[in-house]
């Protein structure tokens, strides 16, 4: 509810970065967001992006967080590529996050606030991420860990101690965080506020030009949008899977093969006994050999134990062997020395004297050498399979090191090498959104987006069945397309440009008519254009906060409005621009006890919390002062475009 408020009334939409790096370093290493600090530590080396106070912030460091950051957005979506996140603001928002660290570090520090090494390591022991199979911490873990996201154990520890002092400064800040009551009652009556008007949607395509541009016009506009034409990097990965089916016929054994495995393995098809016995343990012969006596004049095991108040166990099917490894050799002999029904003869363990009664007796003849030979024959000749199968995938990951290409290890093999259109990072063909690669590619999708063009590598794609040799054959950089190859997509997204810029024209024409008093309706219809009539709009808040913040874009605006206000807005993506209308506010009221009031006051809480940190670090920023260097910042740009 609160971030409802938050979109009506504030500027900034989110919760303020300063109250993540609370939790963001100190405690959260499993979930992957430290992954953003791994170079935020200030290791020399290379130009000042930037200073704060009197400590840098170097150029290495802002490029590896920028492909630190760029790793985490890939895991929502694989197929953006640096320049798209780059031409979205990526640099920029990991600079200004390293730029707010490095205030509150530096502030902290300034104040006589420590996180010492003691400090630390108490951290990094309570990392789950870093526990063994112990469940205590383990340093081989900590170490592969951290070398699994390309992170030096002092660059971890430089910025754990940054989180530590970050929340030392900023807890403080936040803590108890209170809505006054007034504050709290005027809010909670927003959601009861009603607001009529209406929205009126003048469409770009409504006004879009209907022929093509002139050429030195669509290259102009091509130019000056080359940012929105960028396609993701594309593969085309050659490919050869193997399994048994190319083996040759050494995996099939031979006769004197079988036979030695049977004699190998004669203890598995001598004949051999099992029984089910019920079992009663007592600490005295004595009183061992009364129960047996009452069970063998008629009574029943199970009434003697319950009137002794003991339990009777079930066992089995179980062999002699088995029950004496559970037991004794003895309590084992008279178990299996007694008929079906019988009592065995106490016999004594560890645990006491055991009173047994044989409830079945189940018998296997032994089998001979022809009667199960076509078995051995299957199960050696599976374990032959996946032996050769191993054998031969070594030899083709020898060769692989050695530069053999992928098309002489498919010829050796007389395999078909297979090539796939180009694929996108998901997994998805280029321009076939509903066609996807190869099944069998699933498991080596990630890899083929990681290696070098042309270098094959060897994967398992069904354990001990199926093997794949695969390269990247070709790798086809993200980029903007080229002008010639998407004219029709460029000459559409000109039309609806050009359409966005008529439709704000329309949407000052119809303001100017609705401030000289004309209805919306009216100054809508009096356009040369065909267009929608207006929306009537009649809502609550409490209505709209029922969207979770899925609303429209005009309505939002609507209910940031002035009564008796019109105003117009952008739709995304040049759609178009809406023009929206406000004609009546009604107040809400909302009673003391209503339960709405104290939901509010608790929520605006954490919110108000929120506003105390963001200002915090703001004020940080302009009392330790913060210098940029653009020069670099724009080398770094370049750098990880790969234009230097």
């Amino acid at each position: 509810m609160i971030q409802f408020f938050r979109r009506f009334f504030q500027s900034k939409l989110g919760i303020p970065l300063t109250l993540a790096f609370l939790a963001l370093i100190a405690f959260a290493f499993a979930s992957s967001d430290v992954a953003n600090t791994g170079t935020f530590g200030g290791v020399a080396g290379g130009d000042r992006v930037a200073v704060v106070g009197g400590q840098k912030i170097d150029s290495a460091d802002l490029v590896e967080s920028a492909r630190s950051a760029l790793d985490r957005v890939r895991e929502e979506n694989p197929n953006i590529s640096m320049e798209a996140f780059i031409a979205q603001g990526g640099l920029d928002d990991v600079l200004d996050q390293m730029i707010d660290r490095a205030a509150i570090a530096e502030y902290a520090r300034r104040h006589g606030l420590r996180a010492g090494d003691n400090l630390v390591n108490s951290e990094i022991i309570s990392i789950p991420a870093f526990r063994g199979a112990s469940g205590e911490f383990d340093t081989a873990t900590f170490r592969q860990a951290l070398s699994a996201r390309r992170i030096s154990e002092s660059a971890f520890r430089s910025d754990l101690s940054q989180g530590l002092l970050a929340q030392q400064l900023l807890v403080p800040a936040v803590f108890g965080a209170k809505a006054p009551d007034k504050l709290a009652t005027r809010y909670a009556a927003l959601l009861k506020e009603r607001r009529r008007g209406s929205i009126a949607m003048l469409p770009s395509q409504a006004f879009a030009p209907k022929g093509a541009p002139e050429k030195a016009a669509l290259e102009a506009f091509y130019t000056e949008n080359r940012d929105d034409f960028i396609r993701p990097e594309r593969r085309v990965i050659r490919y050869a899977a193997f399994g048994p089916e190319d083996l040759d016929t050494r995996i099939e054994p031979t006769a004197a093969e079988i036979a030695a495995r049977y004699e190998e393995d004669s203890a598995t098809y001598a004949a051999s006994e099992t029984r089910r016995l019920s079992q009663l343990i007592v600490p005295t012969q004595e009183a061992a050999n009364t129960i047996r006596t009452r069970v063998g004049s008629g009574g029943s095991l199970e009434t003697a134990a319950r009137e002794a108040g003991f339990d009777v166990a079930e066992l089995g099917p179980i062999s002699q062997a088995e029950l004496a490894a559970q037991s004794s050799a003895d309590v084992a002999r008279a178990a299996f020395a007694a008929e079906r029904g019988a009592m065995a003869a106490p016999a004594r363990s560890g645990l006491g004297w055991h009173v047994v009664r044989v409830d079945a007796v189940e018998r296997t003849a032994a089998r001979s050498l022809e009667q199960v030979r076509g078995e051995i024959a299957d199960t050696m000749r599976a374990e032959k399979r996946q032996r050769a199968l191993a054998d031969l995938a070594a030899s083709i990951e020898e060769q692989l090191t050695d530069g053999v290409s992928l098309g002489d290890i498919a010829q050796q093999l007389d395999v078909e090498i297979q090539t796939t259109r180009p694929l996108l990072a998901t997994g998805s063909v280029y321009g076939a959104p509903n066609e996807t690669a190869p099944e069998v590619l699933g498991p080596a999708l990630d890899t083929a987006f990681q290696m070098i063009e042309g270098e094959p590598q060897l994967a398992e794609v069904a354990r001990g069945e199926t093997y794949l040799i695969f390269e990247a054959s070709q790798i086809i950089e993200s980029a903007a397309a080229p002008l010639a190859e998407i004219r029709d997509d460029v000459i559409a997204a000109w039309r609806q440009d050009r359409g966005a810029a008529a439709a704000k024209a329309a949407a000052d024409r119809v303001l100017a008519r609705v401030k000289d008093g004309a209805s919306l309706s009216a100054a809508i219809s009096e356009e040369e254009t065909s267009l929608p009539s207006p929306e009537p709009v009649n809502l609550t808040r409490q209505q709209l906060a029922a969207f979770q913040g899925q609303f429209p874009a005009p309505l939002a605006l609507l209910f940031s409005m002035a009564q008796g206000t019109t105003k117009k807005l952008e739709a995304p993506a040049d759609n178009g621009w809406y023009v929206v209308d406000l004609d009546q506010i009604e107040t809400g009221t909302v009673a003391a006890d209503d339960p709405l009031l104290a939901q509010t006051r608790q929520e605006l809480g954490p919110a108000i919390g929120s506003e105390y940190a963001d200002q915090l670090r703001v004020a940080l920023r302009k009392e330790l002062g913060v210098e940029r260097n653009a020069t670099a910042i724009e080398a770094v740009r370049k750098q990880l475009l790969g234009q230097n």
